[in-house]
């Protein structure tokens, strides 16, 4: 059945609308999905005539549904080249039918060639997934098991409810109603016990949701709201209610502890998929098709007072939805876990994980891989945290080995699902002025030292970058004409900064250097050493730090150390003295961060240097001999 169960399943498009009316036998079979009868009357149409670009992807999508991938890319690809109407979901299918076809190169050529008219985020999260899928998955970590509640019919869309489950199914009830496109009843919620072993038993109808003739399904029960959440049929005094196109959709709906039921989604040409109300910030999550979507179902939220809608549906972005399908949000431990049937995956719907940052953005979505994800569809994922058999939850699949067309499955893991991942996102600014730096390199580095990721900073200088989680990283940024930034992190570190936004301060050099005495110099506040000696003092060491942060900044930045005193004293103590501090801080500097190459000379000048006429024998107040006392750091 594939997505039919999840998506086309639920939506009813009566045959014989005024709509179809005009359309060839061929596209009513289509758009009756008869896909079969659809393959057969298409090649029967090319023989009297060609057929439009349109019926040639209903042709496509037809040889899609029925598995085969070869002549489904091969339409695909012939109306991509000739023609520009093809929607980013049938983008989204021309890739699966070549992935399918065990031609994941040629995907991710065609995907560099069209890298210009791409998001980066479809791009970004198909490199990382296409990685993460060639690392061997460790089957250790899962145990997935059949459940013996299946039926012959379709059973999926999971949910805990107090001591069992929650599910959807189209198996018989007594009722004469068939759903025409399927030949099979209307879906309808069911209530499955939990026993001892974790299995689901005792399977009956769920009484408590009040009956209906059409479909209820998904449901999903607030503990903080005492409330369900569920889609079921657009409806009016007990009869289908269709948009003018002849179009059922399903919308979403509540029933309180008390017996009360209302629509809250409720649209008649949009259908709502996949409730799933969030206690801990009162927002509704759901899957529906919208005109706004990035391909065809997407993940959406609205904000809620105790369950009363306060906002328009807000989508969740190009981070999780894809040109493909999107469907089933669940969250847990910070995670949002759902499924999409985007091509980078294993082939049909594959179960994704997105940690949920600070400021409501998401990190890659990564496929919790092989186990739970096989090459049919895998959805409806929820998981929770078992005191006796640890996190443990349920899915729905249609994989090889089932009783029906969708069956449930039983997982328990020993650590968390999917891979941890490293995700930091933030600035890169002129220290001077915080202006953003366009195009800034910002490299991520393993303990090796080893260059593991590198993007550039957009045009207000933001970056995002993402990794597999590890022991230890270092961030580095770097733009030309500019310093480099470079801090290095253990996992501790790690954990703190990637939950706010990362701002790294570069500096050109011309705003760390000023002109002195005709050379050019670091720009420092004089400092003085203690009279008559050359030990570091807590106003000389903070002097030295920025030197050793500018030379951090610039590697490759070269200096002369030149110390001189004033005239009072010796010439030969002068000279002894002003060497000693010339060394004294050329010692410091190589033991916090430079190194000889950094270093050319260190020299100490004594009193040969005076800039003013407080010479040998001259009377000069204090402030004027000061001037002569001063250390440079002259830069090559």
């Amino acid at each position: 059945m594939r997505f039919k169960i999840i998506i086309v399943f639920l939506v009813f498009i009566p045959f014989l609308s005024t709509a179809q009316d005009k359309k060839s036998k061929a596209d009513n079979l289509f758009y009756g999905y008869q896909y079969e009868k659809a393959i057969a009357a298409y090649k029967s149409e090319m023989q009297k005539d060609s057929l439009t670009n349109n019926q040639l992807l209903n042709l496509a999508d037809s040889y899609f549904s029925t598995g085969n991938y070869d002549s489904a890319s091969e339409l695909y690809l012939k109306v991509n080249k000739n023609d520009t109407i093809m929607s980013v979901n049938r983008f989204n299918k021309m890739l699966q039918s070549l992935s399918k076809n065990s031609e994941k190169d040629r995907v991710k050529t065609f995907l560099r060639s069209k890298a210009d008219k791409l998001s980066p985020e479809l791009l970004e999260n198909a490199e990382f997934n296409y990685s993460l899928l060639e690392i061997p998955s460790n089957n250790d970590n899962s145990t997935i098991r059949d459940l013996a509640v299946n039926s012959p019919q379709g059973d999926f869309s999971p949910a805990f409810y107090k001591n069992g489950v929650l599910f959807s199914s189209s198996r018989g009830r007594n009722t004469k109603n068939v759903y025409e496109p399927t030949g099979e009843s209307y879906l309808d919620i069911y209530f499955a016990r939990l026993s001892s072993n974790n299995q689901l038993v005792d399977v009956e109808t769920f009484s408590e949701i009040p009956a209906t003739d059409f479909h209820k399904s998904t449901p999903y029960y607030s503990d903080k709201l005492s409330t369900f959440f569920y889609i079921l049929s657009n409806t009016e005094e007990g009869e289908l209610r269709y948009d003018e196109n002849g179009k059922n959709s399903l919308a979403i709906g509540t029933l309180s502890d008390t017996g009360r039921f209302r629509f809250i989604l409720k649209d008649l040409s949009t259908s709502f998929y996949y409730p799933y109300y969030d206690d801990n910030t009162d927002r509704l999550f759901f899957a529906a098709n919208f005109d706004d979507s990035y391909g065809g179902t997407d993940l959406y939220y609205v904000y809620t007072n105790n369950g009363q809608i306060m906002s328009a549906p807000i989508n969740l972005g190009p981070r999780i939805n894809s040109p493909g399908n999107e469907i089933a949000p669940y969250i847990f431990n910070g995670s949002l876990y759902f499924s999409s049937d985007i091509f980078y995956g294993f082939g049909g719907m594959d179960v994704y994980k997105a940690n949920m940052l600070l400021n409501d953005s998401f990190t890659i979505p990564v496929n919790l891989g092989e186990g739970i994800n096989s090459t049919s569809d895998d959805f409806g994922f929820i998981i929770k945290n078992d005191e006796i058999s640890g996190l443990s939850g349920f899915f729905a699949s249609n994989r090889k080995g089932g009783k029906g067309g969708d069956d449930l499955y039983a997982f328990n893991f020993k650590n968390d699902p999917g891979l941890k991942t490293f995700a930091l996102g933030g600035k890169v600014v002129n220290l001077k002025n915080k202006a953003g730096i366009k195009g800034a390199q910002v490299r991520l580095l393993n303990q090796q030292g080893d260059v593991i990721k590198e993007v550039a900073s957009t045009a207000d200088g933001s970056f995002r970058v993402e990794v597999p989680w590890m022991s230890q990283i270092t961030i580095q940024a770097m733009s030309d004409g500019y310093s480099i930034f470079s801090t290095t992190y253990s996992e501790e570190g790690m954990e703190e900064i990637q939950n706010a936004s990362y701002n790294m301060g570069l500096s050109k050099m011309e705003d760390l250097v000023t002109e002195i005495e005709e050379k050019t110099v670091l720009k420092l506040n004089k400092f003085y050493f203690d009279k008559g000696k050359s030990t570091l003092n807590p106003q000389v060491e903070a002097e030295l730090n920025k030197v050793v942060d500018a030379v951090v900044r610039f590697p490759q930045m070269r200096l002369r150390i030149q110390s001189h005193t004033d005239s009072r004293g010796s010439n030969s103590y002068n000279k002894k003295l002003s060497q000693q501090r010339a060394d004294t801080i050329k010692d410091f500097l190589l033991k916090n961060g430079l190194n000889s190459s950094n270093i050319i000379e260190a020299t100490g000048y004594g009193e040969e240097m005076i800039v003013n006429n407080c010479k040998n024998g001259a009377y000069c107040l204090d402030f004027l001999h000061k001037q002569n006392e001063r250390t440079l750091f002259v830069v090559e």
